[in-house]
C-alpha cells in the first residue's frame, strides 16, 4: 500500500477535527477554514518525464525489464519531495516542478550498481527513495535537470539471522512494521519505533540516523548498525567486521547520516534483542518543565533508565498533545506530563519501575498510573495524521527537533520558543508553541518543537523565516541543527556552519570520490559545488 500522496499514511485513519478543537483554533489563533479543497491528483498538470529512450532503455535493462521503470504521472507524483508541512501545501497546490523523470525500481545490490552507472551514462541524477518520509527537504534536490527517483521497495527482504550473535542483516527498502514481523517470527525485535514507524524504511533509519521513541532502552538507530553494504557511481563500500574495532576510523558512522549523498545502502546489519514479555507504560506530573527535566537528567545519569522516557512542556500538556489521538482534552491540572517506558523481563522491568519511581518522587513527579502512559502508547503514530487534520481546517502545523548538553537545555528551549513566537507574530499569524523531551542521554537531551498558527494568506513565506529564525537560535544556543530529522536542504546552510569550513571540504572530498559526477542527491547534505 502506498502513502496518501496529499498526506501522512493511511487515508483511513485520518479523521476532521471535533468541533471543540476547530473553536479553538479559531477563537485563540484566529485559524479561518480553507476556501478551497486541495487539488485532486488527476488534476495535476505533470510535465512530460524529459526521459531520452536510450536512457530509459539503459536503466530498464539494469534494473530487470520495462515494468521497473516508471513514468506515469502517478507514480511520479508520489516520490515528488517529502512530508514536512510545507511539502505537503505545495503538492496540495500541484505544484509538481521538482517532480522526479521516472521512478526506477532496483531488486537487488548489483541492479543498484546498474542503475547508477546508466544514471551517470545518461547525465541523470539520482534520489534514494525509501519510505518517503522526509521532513527536511531530503527527497528534494538543488539540481535542475532530468532526475530520477530510485525506490527501494523490491529491497525489502530479512537476508540473515544470527540468534547466537543476535544479528540481522535487512535490505533497505523494508518497512519498519514489515522488519518487526520478521523478526518477531524468530523471537527478536529492533525496538526502533520512531513517529514515522509505520511508512520508513530500514535504509532511510540509517541514512538518517533515526532516533525511536525507546531510544532511552534501545539506543538509536546509529548505534544498532553493525554493517552496511553502500553502492557508489564508483563501486561497492563494505563496512562492519566486527562488533567494535580499531582497523582505522570506522567508516559506517562516515556514511550513517549521509541520506544518499554518498551512495546508496542497500544492506544493513544491525544488533537485535528478544522480544520483550511485557511492555508498561505510564504517567507522571510535574510542576514544571525545568523540574521534569532535572527528573529525566537524574534517570539517564544515574539510573534505573527506563526504556521510554518523554517530558511536554505546560503547553504540550494543557493541549494535551502528550496524548496526540486524545488532542483537545487537555489535562485537568497545570504542570508537565512525563511518560516512562518499561520493556523487558518481567522481574527486570518491575525493578527498574520501583527503582525509578523512588527517583521521579524524589525529584517532585506525582504519579498518574498507567492509564495516561497507555494512552500515550495507543497514539503514538497519531501525530502526523492529526497534522494532516490541522491542515485541512486551515491551520498551519510544523516540527523541529534539536539536542544540546544539559546544561544547555534552559537556554535553547527559550531560545527557539522565542524565535518562533517572535517571527510568526510579526507575521500576524501568532503561533502556539509546544515542546518535548523524547530522547535523552547522560550528557544531554533533544527538543522536538511542535507550532501551531494560522495559515494566513502566505503561508510558505512566513515559515521559512520563523524556520531561520529557529535554527540561527539553534546554533547561537549551542544546539545541534538537527538531533534525528537530518540534514536535506531545510537544515543544510546550517550544518556547513556547525560542520566547519575544513570539515565540509573533507566531506566534500569523500563525496567527489564516491560520486565525481555529483549524481547523488545533489543539494541535499552539502551545498553544490
Amino acid at each position: 500500500m502506498d502513502m496518501l500522496w496529499s498526506g501522512w499514511g493511511d487515508p483511513a485513519k485520518a479523521a476532521p477535527l471535533p468541533e471543540n478543537v476547530i473553536g479553538l483554533l479559531r477563537d485563540f489563533l484566529g485559524v479561518k477554514p480553507r476556501s478551497t479543497a486541495p487539488v485532486a491528483l488527476e488534476d495535476i498538470a505533470v510535465p512530460e518525464p524529459g526521459l531520452e529512450p536510450a536512457a530509459r532503455e539503459a536503466l530498464a535493462a539494469a534494473v530487470g525489464g520495462e515494468a521497473h521503470v516508471r513514468t506515469d504521472a502517478e507514480s511520479r507524483v508520489r516520490h515528488t519531495r517529502g512530508k514536512s508541512t510545507p511539502d505537503l501545501l505545495r503538492i496540495r497546490e500541484g505544484e509538481v516542478d521538482d517532480i522526479p523523470a521516472a521512478v526506477v525500481l532496483p531488486g537487488g545490490h548489483d541492479e543498484v550498481l546498474a542503475a547508477l552507472r546508466a544514471c551517470a551514462e545518461h547525465g541523470l541524477a539520482v534520489v534514494p527513495f525509501g519510505g518517503g518520509t522526509s521532513v527536511v527537504g531530503g527527497l528534494a534536490p538543488s539540481r535542475r535537470g532530468p532526475f530520477v527517483a530510485l525506490d527501494l521497495r523490491r529491497m525489502n527482504r530479512l537476508l540473515a539471522l544470527d540468534p547466537v550473535s543476535r544479528t540481522a542483516t535487512l535490505q533497505p527498502g523494508l518497512r519498519a512494521p514489515d522488519a518487526e514481523a520478521l523478526l518477531a517470527e524468530q523471537g527478536f525485535t529492533l525496538g526502533h519505533f520512531p513517529q514515522s514507524y509505520e511508512w520508513a524504511s530500514i535504509g532511510g533509519f540509517a541514512a538518517a540516523r533515526s532516533s525511536g521513541q525507546a531510544s532511552a532502552g534501545y539506543g538509536r538507530f546509529d548505534e544498532m548498525v553493525l554493517g552496511m553494504t553502500v553502492a557508489t557511481p564508483e563501486g561497492t563500500v563494505d563496512t562492519g567486521r566486527a562488533p567494535r574495532s580499531a582497523a582505522g576510523p570506522d567508516l559506517r558512522q562516515l556514511l550513517l547520516g549521509s541520506e544518499g549523498a554518498f551512495g546508496v545502502i542497500t544492506s544493513v546489519t544491525v544488533r537485535i534483542r528478544p522480544v520483550p514479555a511485557t511492555c508498561v507504560y505510564e504517567g507522571w506530573r510535574f510542576d514544571s518543565f525545568e523540574a521534569g527535566a532535572a527528573a529525566l537528567r537524574r534517570l539517564a545519569q544515574d539510573g534505573p533508565r527506563p526504556t521510554v522516557m518523554r517530558l511536554s512542556d505546560e503547553t504540550e500538556t494543557l493541549i494535551g498533545l502528550a496524548q496526540p489521538d486524545a488532542i483537545g482534552a487537555g489535562q485537568q491540572s497545570v504542570g508537565c506530563m512525563a511518560i516512562a517506558g518499561y520493556e523487558g523481563t518481567e522481574e527486570d522491568t518491575s525493578y527498574r519501575r520501583e527503582r525509578a519511581a523512588a527517583v521521579l518522587r524524589a525529584c517532585g513527579g506525582t504519579p498518574l498510573g498507567e492509564e495516561p502512559g497507555e494512552r500515550w502508547a495507543h497514539g503514538r503514530y497519531s501525530a502526523p495524521y492529526l497534522r494532516d487534520s490541522l491542515l485541512d481546517a486551515g491551520a498551519f502545523v510544523e516540527t523541529l527537533e534539536t539536542a544540546t548538553f544539559w546544561s544547555g537545555v534552559p537556554e535553547l528551549y527559550a531560545s527557539v520558543r522565542d524565535a518562533l513566537n517572535g517571527t510568526l507574530t510579526e507575521a500576524g499569524t501568532p503561533p502556539l508553541v509546544m515542546c518535548h523531551i523524547s530522547h535523552v542521554y547522560e550528557n544531554g537531551a533533544s527538543l522536538y518543537f511542535t507550532v501551531v498558527s494560522a495559515q494566513g494568506d502566505d503561508p510558505l513565506p512566513h515559515w521559512e523565516k520563523a524556520k531561520r529564525a529557529a535554527n540561527e537560535a539553534i546554533l547561537a544556543a549551542g544546539g545541534t541543527i538537527s538531533h534525528h530529522h537530518g540534514v536535506g536542504t531545510d537544515h543544510r546552510d546550517w550544518y556547513v556552519r556547525e560542520a566547519g569550513p575544513l570539515g565540509i571540504e573533507a566531506l566534500r572530498a569523500v563525496k567527489r570520490r564516491l560520486d565525481p559526477a555529483g549524481l547523488l542527491n545533489p543539494g541535499v547534505l552539502l551545498p553544490l559545488d
